[in-house]
């Protein structure tokens, strides 16, 4: 494990609460675990419950259970994991998104239906002809008490044989934590649906 956590890489921190997620930075590592400072105060983190943890290395997404054995600040010293994983190679995990949702600019209003969601973006089609150089507000329910509001910027658009468009783009986010969020959010439903 040792060779995948590296130190001064960024790690994002799952506790059971997601809406406590945190990001930071490992700042030790050794035979026994390694050492994290987060970005923000641990709120709902606990010594000794479990937590997911989700870091960047050169093999992919890494993620994995632990829990933090000490908590003085910022600062989390963290257990070594007995298991790991490799969720996938691309930078955000995708996962199936399927939604009747409304793409909003300055003056119109689209409907379109989301086809999968990722931190990164989405895809989705549509009747509606939207411009490729329009940016666009949109609304995602992650759940009955969590929505995020960000903005969508089309990339590719396909015409489809029966006249609708398939459109795909990337987001940007009013602040890092609704990216955090959804990041967590997409991880956790794509461990979910694989050990269905």
């Amino acid at each position: 494990m040792r060779e995948l956590i590296e130190k001064d890489r960024r790690i994002t921190i799952v506790p059971h609460d997601f809406k406590f997620a945190n990001k930071g930075v490992i700042t030790d590592v050794n035979q026994d675990g390694f050492t994290v400072e987060l970005d923000y105060e641990p709120d709902g983190f606990m010594k000794h419950n479990y937590c997911e943890f989700y870091t960047q290395t050169s093999h992919g997404t890494l993620y994995f259970d632990s829990y933090p054995k000490s908590i003085e600040g910022k600062k989390l010293v963290i257990a070594n994991p007995a298991k790991h994983r490799f969720l996938q190679r691309r930078q955000y995990t995708r996962i199936k998104f399927v939604y009747d949702l409304e793409l909003k600019d300055s003056s119109n209003n689209y409907n379109i239906t989301t086809l999968d969601i990722s931190a990164g973006g989405m895809k989705f089609k549509t009747s509606e002809n939207i411009n490729i150089e329009g940016e666009y507000n949109i609304v995602l329910p992650l759940s009955k008490e969590q929505n995020i509001e960000c903005f969508f910027s089309p990339i590719r658009i396909e015409k489809n044989n029966e006249g609708t468009y398939t459109i795909s783009g990337r987001f940007a986010y009013h602040n890092s934590k609704d990216k955090m969020t959804l990041t967590q959010y997409c991880a956790k439903r794509s461990i979910e649906i694989r050990n269905k």
